[in-house]
């Protein structure tokens, strides 16, 4: 529907598309109407299954709306862990990864759920790599879609250098008074020593050991048969089944299902976490995030300010341990 501007040209758009005249009234029907189409709440019961939504990048501490923070998702499931209500766990998973920490925490609370006996069912959506799929290994069942983007075990680094940038470009130079050798690593204004990489290789490596030994017995698998499918590989969910990384294909609703049968309930509801906001909430804080953002793009350029985001990205994350793809799609 390029081009149409107005209101009165749409729904002419649509009525010639549905091939009804001009005066006939269209079926729409409001979002509230459109949710309950798939219904995931289930009959009314004492005993819940727990829908926890994990969307977006994974970080340490408290993160944004947007963001799988580690402070509020562990909070969230060591509640889950401890109300007798929740019988099982569906951790619905769309996400690239983030920080390495941040995803064993959360592992480390999932984990604790089910030696607390609660069965937990993870459903993947588009993506669940890297930090995304660390946070799922270790789930009675995984369930994803033919073409989700699963995999991606692998860790790393970034540490970069732009002293020569701000030396040759900007005519900027830096001097440094520290206590100890290592005080100032890392940092983005010099270059890292051999034994400064060397120190940060140490940790990739631990971290990346530690993965696949998650992984591996999360899968009952042996970890030198994980070593050969990691290596920051990515999979689709249907070659993930096929080597072990996923169970079987299905939704959200067979996930639910399966948590239910797993955990031998018949009559349960649903309760989704976090617990979405209100309609005013929502919109206060998108409304203040999407003003500093445009404000931004408006003084800077739409280029210019894609630059920015990137160099911010980088300066909050620089000799942070990633599990997360190292690059950025879109699927359409």
């Amino acid at each position: 529907m390029d081009g149409l501007k107005y209101d009165d040209q749409v729904r002419d758009e649509i009525r010639q598309r549905l091939k009804i005249g001009k005066t006939d009234k269209i079926n729409f029907i409001s979002l509230a109407k459109y949710s309950k189409a798939v219904n995931v709440a289930g009959t009314y019961s004492k005993d819940k299954i727990a829908l926890v939504l994990a969307e977006g990048e994974i970080v340490y501490g408290k993160g944004s709306p947007d963001q799988i923070g580690s402070d509020e998702y562990l909070a969230l499931l060591r509640k889950l862990r401890t109300d007798k209500s929740v019988k099982a766990i569906v951790l619905r998973v769309n996400s690239p990864g983030g920080s390495s920490l941040a995803s064993e925490i959360i592992w480390r609370e999932l984990e604790l759920i089910r030696k607390e006996g609660k069965k937990i069912v993870v459903s993947m959506g588009d993506v669940a790599a890297s930090g995304g799929y660390y946070i799922a290994c270790n789930a009675d069942k995984i369930m994803v879609q033919p073409n989700t983007i699963t995999g991606s075990i692998g860790v790393f680094s970034i540490v970069p250098d732009f002293s020569s940038f701000m030396n040759n470009k900007l005519g900027i130079s830096f001097d440094r008074v520290k206590t100890g050798e290592y005080a100032d690593m890392p940092s983005v204004t010099r270059a890292l020593t051999e034994n400064e990489k060397q120190f940060i290789q140490g940790q990739v490596d631990q971290i990346y050991l530690d993965f696949k030994t998650r992984v591996a017995e999360g899968r009952k698998k042996d970890i030198n048969y994980i070593d050969s499918i990691a290596q920051g590989r990515v999979w689709t969910g249907k070659r993930a089944i096929q080597l072990g990384l996923a169970d079987k294909i299905g939704g959200l609703e067979e996930a639910i299902a399966e948590a239910a049968k797993m955990a031998g309930v018949k009559e349960f509801k649903v309760r989704k976490y976090p617990e979405p906001k209100s309609i005013l909430e929502y919109f206060m804080d998108k409304g203040s995030s999407d003003l500093a953002s445009s404000t931004l793009q408006k003084e800077l350029g739409v280029e210019e300010y894609q630059l920015f985001k990137r160099i911010k990205a980088m300066k909050a994350e620089t000799g942070e341990i990633k599990s997360q793809l190292p690059f950025e799609f879109i699927i359409k």
